[in-house]
Formats: structure tokens, C-alpha cells, sequence
């Protein structure tokens, strides 16, 4: 009955858009020419997550196709044309296609955080109107095309993160719009055309990283509104800086590290503004300027060249001063300790002096350091009498790479903010609850060493940006990276309203218009934090609507009333009236009817998984009674279940809008149904009917890692347990990494996603966000990487993996590494604004390293507990290339083992041998007189087939 209805209503909605059409009003659509150059766009792409699915449904402005923004342009046309094209970070490869030209009024053009190949088109310079050419982050070849050069409207172009190579084209000197040039790390050669020199709007030249040599323009002088110069590690063998770089009046940073320039410093005291000074790792020589330099300047590097003399008197009046480095010269004379004494440095602030390895013989005045000045001196000649041990010792890394906010997190109950809303921190109100909007951001040039002091000034700015109020802003982290530039990840609340006008979430115009700030680079460059860019805007529910990546099926709510309203206005007819009460009447029944059948996605069988109904699963749980609840998470609430068979399970109830969707749902059964190993949880089934989700897995009576390790426990875990799970966690995952077929990124390694059973055996669980490995392609070459968007959780992620999007069997490493800190601390992976691998590594360096270490662990074999700290932070480097691979880790586990003693090893009823001629005893059903020659903990090759049949000796905690 209601099939018919909808049919009349749509025939009725056909007439009134037939008559609209007879009357004679204007049904707008995209310009033929342009719907066919996006189809040839999406031809020439490979998009595995299928974001541009329904590029082949209906008009491209109209039907809102995904990242196509229209308007209607000026010339009457009386056609619809693309205005943007946002891309960004849709995992797309394959190739732009040269008919990106015909879009000849695009605006943006944004394709960056992607994994496409091949050359920038040269027809996209014959976009006119194009104001933005965002392509960072691929990986684009070829040389940049001369055309780009007469891009008569263009402010930024950003190629950077790429493999462009050949020269820079003299006819970028035709841009006289162009504000921002962003062509860091690639490959471009040659000499800096000295024509560049006449781009009279040009603001921040960055070209970093990349394989330019010749000279540095003197012209440059001239450019009237430059305010970025950097050129770090380039090849301009030698020549000198001009000395007309003196004359730059707004110059506010000066970047020239590793450059082979020679010569002397030119006298920058002429520049009022400058900020921030890098002449490191040069070939500089003679004395340092005299001149005072800007009151404004941050850091002064001029480390690793051969200048002499002696530091001048000036250095000590620089109220801003948060780095001087001059380490590696052959300076002489004295330290003035007026460079502290003249200091008033609050809490937040901190200033290193790094003096190593010059020729300087005394301290002029008093050598007491404040708490939060660092002084470097080793190598020079004072350091002789041995009177500084804290200046003259090893240098300890001052700077931790990661870094979190200062905020305290509320305390609030957290069954009051059901997931996907999160308390805000920053809200005036205690425990306010609303959904967030994520974005990924970065400070590409920043003009200060430190950031902690500018916190403030930070959140005061982005928000006065984003027209938010600083309430509406949790900074939740933030990590220096190679640059130096500075990744932060912000989360932007609804705001904390008066008069019972308080929301707790965005509506949707209100997201649209905070994406455009960041997409449409409308918020105002900073002085001191440089340019920005945007990594990724993350809308999670209930927010995914508004920027949907793939279309919905059926016909929607909104299209269909909005296309009855639409005949209403045209032919004001009885009959569409009757159609829009017909369509309201019965759109709760439909939506109903679509929910059931949306949820019934799993027609598959899969062998040793059962499905299950949805009264088969009340019935295990009580009807999931609060008291049958043993967990919460993102994706929804734990059960403890007993099945009609008597087995017990715990059974994982996905909540509606949970951060879990219904491709997670899947890909777990998918993964789970095909990989067996002792060290991986065991899936029994699954439920997907009456509109749930439910996955049933094994039971596990100990719970969780995270649980163990937390004030909760009763019973704490001794070292000899830890490193048992720690040995069992690795073998499952090197399971997933060597033995899975195909191979398996686990994505979301942290405590929680190591679960304990009766024995305390570990079993890592929860694949709803692994990828499948890279596969070989036809020349038989494997991959190194999969691109993709990052997921994962803050304090377990990569951070080589957040920046570029490349997962590696190295991102489950690090986050495996931060476990293993975890377990050797006790300590949460943030918390408190501390970040455990930063407060680990302080205190290994500074030979503290058991000042960390959990007391509740009792007493331990000190030589393995440092063995165990060196392989955990090993596997936290930063550098993935450093990380050891997963069949590396678990050996020297094994390694660690044998070297503990055997009192260690014990369990109340058996004695774990060390001698590698036996093997533990084997007390599964399978175990055989064959099987006991072997010591699992020995292994010169490991593979996931020796882990298979390798046994964990299970001992119980003391």
C-alpha cells in the first residue's frame, strides 16, 4: 500500500515539475562542458573508498556531488558552474587529468593529502579564475608546467610534499597576485630566477628541502612585502648572502640551514621585525655582527660553521629570546651571564643557550641558572676545572617531539556523554557535553622554538580567526615535526549558551561555514604563527551528513519533500498538496522499512562464525541488563553473556551514531573469521538484525590491559607478567604483520585492545579499523605503505603515520611501543599534559630511567627492565625507518626472558625451565611428546608459523 502511495506522489511530482517547465521558469544545471570534464576528472582517478560514487548521478551542482561546489556565475549563461573542487584526503590515486581546464571558472583547487601520481596538467593554467591550487601532499612528478606562470588571480600555490623536479619557471614572475609560495620538499633544481623578484603581492617563499643551487637573488631586496625566506637545505655552494638581504623592512624570518653558503653574517640589526634567524650547518666564517638585532627575535641559530670572536654584549637584550645556538664555532672569550641574569623568564617560558665546542674559557659574572634556562658548554676549555656538571655533562634532548596541552580533563561521569560527544575542557560550564568538529592542523613556518608560552596567544588568535569563542577550542596536542613546523590537533565545541539557549551540537550551516575558514584559508596569517595548513577536517556523527563522501540510497527525506515543495511553488496544484501529506504521513513507516533493510547487510556464511538473532542475544544477556554490562567504549557497550549452550561470551553492542559504522562492523567479522592464533580473540559470531550490530566474541574474565594496569586492579601484575603479555601481544600482531593471508595492519594497537583470559594470556582484539597490507603489484614489487586517513587514538599514533598518511607495519610498532611503556611505567599514554614516551625518554637520558618504573610491580631483574625500556622506546621513534620490525621485537623479547632469573619464572605449580633444550609444558589438547623439544622463547627466525604452535607459559601474579 505505501509503494503505491509513493508512486502516485512521485508521478504527482512529475507533473508539477512538467507544468513548471510549460510555464516557462529557469531549471538551472551545470554547464554540459564542465559535467563532462568532472566525468573525464574521475576517470583519470583510482578511488578505492569509492568517495566519488555518485559522480555519475544526476547534475554535479545539483545533486551535490561529493567536494563539487557551485554557483551561478555572472554571465547569465543560465547555466550552473564549479566554483571548488575540495579533494582533500580521499585517499585518491591515479592521475589529474588535463580537463581540469575546462573548468574555467573554478576558484580552488584542492587535491592535497592524496596519493596521486604523475604531472600537474599545464592546462590548469587556462583557469583564469583560479585563486587556489592546493596539490601538497601526493606524489606529483614532472617538472612545474610554464603555464602555471600566467595564472592571473592566483594567491597560493601549494605543491609541496611531492616529487616535482626541474626548474623554477621564470614566468611565475607574471603572478603579480600571488601571495604564497609553498613548494617545499621535492625535487626542484636550477637557480632561483631573478625575475621572481618582481612579484610585487609575494609574501612567504618557501622552498625548503628541495635541489636548488646557483645564487641567492639579491634582488629579493626589493620584493616590498616579504615576510618569509626559507630555504633550509639546499645546495648554494659557494656564495654568500647578499648583503641586501640587510634591507628586507619586513622581513620576519630568515631560513638559509645547510645551504653550503660561505662568506660573513650580513648586519641584520637593520631589520626591525625579524623573529626568527637560521644560518646553521653553513660554511660561514668571521665574527658575529655586532648590531642589535630586533627585540622581536625568538631564535638565533648559527650552529655548525666556522664563525670566530666572541658573543656579542648584544645577545643579552633580547627580551624574546628563546634559542641561541652557536654551538660547533670557534668563538672565544667569556659567557656573559647577563644572557639570564637580565632575564625574567615566567613559568611557561624557557630559553637554552647551546655554546658547545668553541674555544670560550670563563663565566663573566654569576654561573647560577635559573630553573628554566638551559646552558650548553661541553667541549670548550671552562669546562676543564669540571666545575659545571650540569652545563658541561651530555646534552639531554630539551625538547620532547611530542607535547600535550595543559589542560585537565574534567571529571565528570562518563556514562553522561555517551560517545560521539566528549566533554568540553574548556567550557566555562563543568562537565559540558557536546559534539566536537576535529581538524588536523599545521603551522608550516612558525616564528619561535617553544610554544607553550604562546598557548594563549594561539587559542586567542584561531578563534578570533574562526569568529568562536577561546571557550569553544580544546588544543589537545601538539608535536613538533621537521621543519621545524608544529602539527597540533584542535577540537572545536557548539558554545555554552545562557537563557536555556545551549546546544551541544553545530548545526549545519554553522559547519560549513568553520570547514570554508579552514579550506578557503580565511583566517588571517599570524605574524608570529606563520602560515598554516589544513591536514583534515573530521566530521564524525552526528555531523557526517553535512559533507556526506558517498550517497545514501533510495530517496531521501529532504529530496523528495523538496521536490513536492518545488512543484507547489511552480504549479500551486491540489494534487501536489495531497502528495506532501501523503509523503509526511508515512515517512516515519518508510524510514522504518529503509532502517530494517539497510541493516540487513551480512548475507554471507562464513565457516566456524555463527549468526545470531536478536532474541538470542536479549536471552544471553538478561535482555542486557545493567548487571550483565562489563565495558564501554567508542563503539558501544560489553556484555557478559551465557549462550543457550552454556558457553560464555562477551558480546559488543554497537550504539546508534557510535564512532563504529557499519564497515568496521564488517571488516572485524572479516578478519576475525579467517585468522586463528592464541594471541588473537576468537570471534563466535555476530548479530545484524532489527537494526543491530552486535559482534560475539570469547570471553575474557580479566578484561583488558589498560584494566590491569589501572588503580582498579586487585591483584598488581609482577614483571615477569608483564613481559609475558608483552611477548604474547607481539606474537599476535607479528601474526597479523608475517602470517595472515594477505597480511594485516592492526591500526588501533593500545591497552584496551589487549585483553587478558582466566590465565592472563594476552589476545589483541578489535580489528573495526584494520587494513589489509600492500600487495604485490604486477611487477611483483610490494608497497611499503598504505595511504590512508588516519584513525587510530591520540597517544598510541604514528607520528610519521599522521603526517602522511602512509600506514606501515611500523605504525603498529609505535603503538605496540607505547604499550609496552605502559606497562613498564603504569602510566596512561596522556595524561595530565604529560606524554609517556616524552616523560620516559627525559628520565632514560637523564639515567633516571627507574624513577618511572610502577612500583606496584614489586621487585625486578633491573638489567631486563632497561633491556625492556630501550626496545620500547626504540620502538617509539620517531623515524619509522629506526623502529625495529615486529619479528626484531618479539626476539629480543625472548632475548630478555632467558636472561631473567628463574625464581622470576615461576608459577605456584610449575617451574619455567631456562635451558633451551626444553620446552614448556604444552596443556592444550594437542600437545604432544614431540611437541615439548622446543623453547618457545628461543627463536634465530621468527614467523608467524612458529608462533602458532608456539605455547606462552602462563604464571600467575604474586
Amino acid at each position: 500500500m505505501f509503494q503505491n502511495w509513493t508512486y502516485l506522489a512521485v508521478l504527482l511530482v512529475g507533473f508539477c515539475c512538467w507544468t513548471s517547465v510549460v510555464v516557462g521558469v529557469d531549471n538551472n544545471i551545470t554547464d554540459p562542458a564542465e559535467v563532462k570534464a568532472l566525468q573525464d576528472i574521475k576517470n583519470s582517478l583510482i578511488d578505492i573508498n569509492k568517495n566519488l560514487s555518485n559522480w555519475n548521478r544526476g547534475d554535479p551542482c545539483t545533486s551535490n556531488w561529493t567536494g563539487v561546489l557551485c554557483f551561478n556565475a555572472t554571465n547569465d549563461d543560465g547555466y550552473l558552474h564549479v566554483r571548488e573542487l575540495q579533494l582533500l584526503n580521499m585517499n585518491l590515486s591515479g592521475q589529474l587529468s588535463p580537463e581540469l581546464g575546462r573548468l574555467s571558472y573554478l576558484e580552488i583547487l584542492d587535491f592535497m593529502w592524496n596519493n596521486i601520481t604523475g604531472p600537474i596538467p599545464k592546462e590548469i593554467g587556462n583557469i583564469k579564475s583560479l585563486f587556489l591550487l592546493l596539490l601538497n601532499g601526493n606524489q606529483l612528478t614532472g617538472s612545474l608546467p610554464e603555464e602555471l606562470g600566467y595564472l592571473p588571480n592566483l594567491d597560493r600555490i601549494q605543491i609541496d610534499q611531492n616529487n616535482i623536479s626541474g626548474p623554477l619557471p621564470s614566468s611565475f614572475a607574471n603572478l603579480n597576485k600571488t601571495k604564497h609560495f609553498h613548494m617545499n620538499n621535492n625535487s626542484i633544481s636550477g637557480q632561483i630566477p631573478p625575475e621572481l623578484s618582481r612579484l610585487p603581492k609575494l609574501v612567504h617563499f618557501l622552498l625548503d628541502n628541495n635541489n636548488l643551487s646557483g645564487h641567492l637573488p639579491p634582488e629579493f631586496s626589493n620584493l616590498p612585502d616579504l615576510l618569509i625566506i626559507q630555504l633550509d637545505n639546499n645546495n648554494f655552494e659557494g656564495t654568500t648572502i647578499p648583503d641586501s638581504y640587510s634591507n628586507m623592512s619586513k622581513l620576519l624570518k630568515l631560513s638559509l640551514r645547510n645551504c653550503r653558503l660561505q662568506g660573513q653574517i650580513p648586519d641584520l640589526s637593520k631589520i626591525p621585525q625579524l623573529g626568527y634567524l637560521d644560518l646553521s650547518s653553513n660554511q660561514l666564517n668571521g665574527s658575529l655582527p655586532q648590531g642589535q638585532l630586533s627585540s622581536n627575535i625568538t631564535t638565533i641559530n648559527l650552529s655548525n660553521n666556522n664563525l670566530t670572536g666572541t658573543i656579542p654584549a648584544t645577545f643579552t637584550s633580547l627580551p624574546k629570546l628563546q634559542r641561541l645556538l652557536i654551538a660547533n664555532n670557534s668563538l672565544d672569550g667569556s659567557v656573559p651571564s647577563t644572557l639570564w641574569q637580565n632575564r625574567t623568564l615566567n613559568a611557561n617560558e624557557t630559553l637554552t643557550l647551546d655554546f658547545e665546542n668553541n674555544n670560550l674559557t670563563n663565566i663573566s659574572g654569576s654561573p647560577s641558572l635559573p630553573p628554566n634556562v638551559t646552558l650548553w658548554l661541553r667541549g670548550n676549555p671552562l669546562c676543564t676545572n669540571n666545575n659545571l656538571p650540569n652545563s658541561c655533562g651530555s646534552k639531554n634532548d630539551e625538547e620532547s617531539n611530542m607535547q600535550v596541552s595543559t589542560y585537565s580533563p574534567p571529571e565528570c561521569p562518563p556514562q553522561s556523554c555517551p560517545s560521539p560527544y566528549e566533554y568540553s575542557r574548556s567550557s566555562p560550564v563543568r562537565c559540558f557535553c557536546a559534539a566536537p568538529l576535529l581538524v588536523e592542523y599545521r603551522l608550516k613556518s612558525p616564528g619561535f622554538s617553544y610554544f607553550r608560552q604562546y598557548l594563549t596567544t594561539f587559542e586567542e588568535y584561531i578563534t578570533e580567526g574562526l569568529k568562536l569563542n577561546t571557550s569553544q577550542l580544546d588544543l589537545d596536542s601538539f608535536t613538533w615535526q621537521k621543519g621545524p613546523r608544529l602539527r597540533m590537533y584542535l577540537k572545536l565545541f557548539p558554545v555554552y549558551g545562557v537563557d536555556n539557549k545551549t546546544t551541544n551540537v553545530f548545526n549545519d550551516s554553522e559547519v560549513r561555514r568553520i570547514r570554508s575558514m579552514f579550506t578557503g584559508w580565511l583566517i588571517p596569517d599570524s605574524d608570529l604563527f606563520g602560515p598554516y595548513e589544513l591536514l583534515d577536517f573530521i566530521l564524525l556523527e552526528p555531523y557526517q551528513h553535512v559533507f556526506p563522501t558517498s550517497p545514501k540510497s533510495g530517496i531521501s527525506k529532504g529530496v523528495l519533500i523538496g521536490a513536492i515543495l518545488g512543484g507547489i511553488a511552480v504549479a500551486v496544484t491540489l494534487s501536489a498538496i495531497i502528495a506532501l501529506f501523503i509523503v509526511r504521513l508515512h515517512m516515519k513507516r518508510y524510514q522504518a522499512i529503509s532502517k530494517r533493510r539497510h541493516s540487513s547487510k551480512i548475507s554471507m556464511k562464513i565457516d566456524g562464525v555463527k549468526s545470531f538473532t536478536y532474541e538470542e542475544m536479549a536471552l544471553a544477556t538478561n535482555n542486557f541488563s545493567s548487571s550483565a554490562q562489563v565495558g564501554q567504549g567508542g563503539y558501544g557497550k560489553v556484555y557478559q553473556g551465557i549462550l543457550a549452550d552454556g558457553m560464555v561470551v562477551a558480546i559488543k553492542r554497537a550504539q546508534e551514531g557510535s564512532l563504529q559504522g557499519e564497515k568496521e562492523f564488517l571488516t572485524e567479522i572479516q578478519f576475525l573469521s579467517r585468522m586463528h592464533h592464541r594471541n588473537l580473540v576468537s570471534l563466535v559470531g555476530y548479530c545484524d538484525e532489527e537494526g543491530e550490530q552486535m559482534l560475539v566474541y570469547e570471553f575474557m574474565s580479566n578484561g583488558t590491559l589498560r584494566d590491569q594496569l589501572s588503580a582498579k586492579s586487585k591483584e598488581p601484575l609482577s614483571f615477569a607478567t608483564r613481559m609475558l603479555i608483552s611477548l604474547g601481544s607481539s606474537k599476535g600482531i607479528l601474526y597479523l604483520h608475517t602470517e595472515a593471508d594477505p597480511p594485516i595492519f592492526h591500526r588501533d594497537i593500545k591497552a584496551s585492545n589487549i585483553l587478558l583470559d582466566s590465565k592472563l594470556t594476552a589476545k589483541v582484539a578489535d580489528f573495526g579499523l584494520s587494513r589489509l597490507a600492500p600487495v604485490p603489484d604486477l611487477e611483483g614489487i610490494v608497497p611499503a605503505h598504505v595511504s590512508t586517513v588516519v584513525k587510530g587514538t591520540p597517544g598510541y599514533l604514528d607520528p610519521e603515520y599522521f603526517l602522511t598518511h602512509k600506514l606501515t607495519d611500523k605504525s603498529d610498532v609505535y603503538s605496540l611501543g607505547v604499550v609496552f611503556l605502559e606497562l613498564l611505567t603504569g602510566m596512561q599514554p596522556i595524561s595530565h599534559g604529560k606524554n609517556i614516551v616524552r616523560e620516559v625518554n627525559v628520565a632514560y637520558q637523564s639515567g633516571m630511567i627507574f624513577s618511572v618504573i610502577d612500583e606496584k610491580m614489586g621487585s625486578y631483574p633491573s638489567e631486563c627492565v632497561e633491556k625492556f625500556v630501550t626496545l620500547a622506546l626504540k620502538c617509539c621513534k620517531d623515524d619509522t625507518d629506526a623502529r625495529p620490525s615486529m619479528a626484531e621485537v618479539v626476539r629480543e623479547l625472548e632475548n630478555i626472558w632467558l636472561m631473567m632469573p628463574e625464581s622470576d619464572t615461576k608459577t605456584p605449580t610449575e617451574k619455567v625451565t631456562k635451558d633451551p633444550a626444553t620446552k614448556l609444558l604444552d596443556t592444550s589438547p594437542s600437545a604432544s611428546s614431540s611437541s615439548m623439544t622446543k623453547n618457545p622463547f628461543v627463536s634465530s627466525d621468527v614467523s608467524g608459523s612458529n608462533l602458532v604452535s608456539g605455547v606462552i607459559p602462563t604464571i600467575t601474579p604474586r
